[in-house]
């Protein structure tokens, strides 16, 4: 390579498959949480509006009582966000890691 040539590295992004819980993943800045499309597909909840979903953070179990499952554009993925008590009681703040341990769906 020449000095001062420029070398530009391309990156490819892989997602990874996901099918089974538990799922450890990053909050988003807006304090919502994603659910990729193959663990969505996996554990057949591609219909569910609603759930109770248990998370894990630092150690901490803490149950989510009927959030909404929002869909995602063109995709099988859901996200649901986090409540503002929920947050505030632990803690949570934008990019800390949870880790999903159950997702049951509710009417």
């Amino acid at each position: 390579m020449a000095s001062g040539e420029v070398t530009r590295v391309r990156r490819i992004r892989r997602s990874m498959v996901i099918t089974k819980l538990p799922y450890v993943t990053k909050i988003y800045i807006n304090y919502q949480v994603l659910i990729p499309a193959s663990l969505v597909k996996a554990l057949g909840i591609e219909n569910v509006w609603y759930a109770d979903v248990t998370i894990e953070y630092f150690g901490q179990e803490i149950t989510l009582k009927r959030v909404k499952l929002l869909r995602t554009r063109n995709t099988a993925s859901r996200q649901f966000t986090i409540p503002k008590e929920i947050r505030e009681k632990y803690g949570i703040k934008p990019l800390d890691e949870v880790k999903i341990k159950a997702i049951v769906p509710t009417e």
